[in-house]
């Protein structure tokens, strides 16, 4: 395994940002999306969908380049582990979630992820120690995403209308922690191209999911679900999933698991921009307060704004 790269190098430059926040519009469109979808088809078969879809465009896109087949020979058990806690168990929890809170609210829970990352890079790695600016970004960051969507998710669980069960509540929780250790864990293949890990890790996790599906769901006695849903299905696992585990993989390979790891809160404002763009949604005071403290998150866990204080 090739030894990790040094602290210097892993600071977050100006093409790494704009590669993070085009992965933020990625993934804020995979939670609606899945809302979409998980109305129709049951969670264990959109994940196999979803990850299985997105296996096959890859292998059809790279055409064994790259060494794509020696490295899954290679590679066959640690993709397995990377895909399990990267695609498998996160996925599944986000989607059972989803079948009893809105995109919004997975969205904050979800964010909690560069929190896990931080934990879990202080105690299992050297390079990415836990400083203050660190957990400050990532508390600032987590207040951004409250502040943003907040408001409106705990009105709706004050009103009554919908009592949500406490587990629905923990998935999302379980599936960060699984994120924040994936994040670590994906280090070991910074040495492969990005498309050969992401479809080394979706190729595995699809074979772990195919036997999950067929025992838990039976889907072939599901009913064919409409157009719509095959379209949120598609798009899910082509775009949000096959193009974006390639970036997720090019980032963690320029700036390290605990930088890349801030992707999970840029999801929220981006599903905000979707509303806005797309559904004539207007921005609210709580939502402006949200993006600023989200952005001086980034900007304190990137730390030149910590030190152009210094100087």
């Amino acid at each position: 395994m090739r030894a990790a790269a040094p602290l210097a190098e892993q600071r977050m430059s100006l093409l790494t940002w704009g590669l993070l926040v085009l992965l933020g519009l990625i993934w804020g469109a995979s939670f609606f999306f899945g809302r979409i979808a998980v109305a129709h088809v049951p969670a264990f078969t959109l994940v196999f969908l979803r990850l299985s879809i997105a296996a096959l465009a890859l292998h059809l896109v790279l055409r064994a380049r790259h060494g794509l087949y020696p490295a899954l020979r290679d590679n066959a058990g640690r993709f397995l582990l990377l895909g399990l806690i990267n695609n498998a168990v996160p996925h599944s929890l986000i989607f059972l979630g989803q079948t009893e809170i809105g995109a919004g609210l997975a969205s904050i829970l979800n964010a909690t992820t560069p929190i896990w990352t931080v934990l879990f890079a202080h105690v299992f790695t050297s390079d990415e120690r836990m400083t203050p600016a660190k957990i400050a970004g990532a508390v600032l960051g987590l207040a951004g995403t409250v502040a943003l969507i907040g408001p409106s998710a705990l009105s709706h669980l004050a009103s009554g209308d919908h009592e949500i069960p406490l587990w629905a509540l923990i998935l999302p929780i379980g599936a960060a922690m699984s994120y924040g250790a994936s994040a670590i864990y994906g280090r070991r293949f910074r040495h492969l191209a990005p498309g050969v890990t992401a479809a080394g890790q979706l190729t595995a996790s699809s074979l772990i999911m195919l036997p999950v599906m067929l025992l838990v769901d039976e889907p072939w006695a599901l009913p064919v679900p409409p157009l719509g849903t095959i379209l949120a299905i598609l798009a899910l696992a082509l775009v949000s999933t096959a193009y974006g585990y390639i970036l997720f993989f090019r980032i963690m390979a320029r700036a390290g698991g605990t930088n890349t790891s801030l992707v999970t809160l840029l999801v929220p404002p981006s599903a905000i921009l979707f509303g806005v763009l797309f559904l004539n949604e207007a921005l609210g005071a709580n939502q402006l307060l949200g993006m600023a403290l989200i952005l001086t998150g980034l900007l304190v866990l990137d730390g030149r704004m910590v030190k152009a204080f210094r100087r």
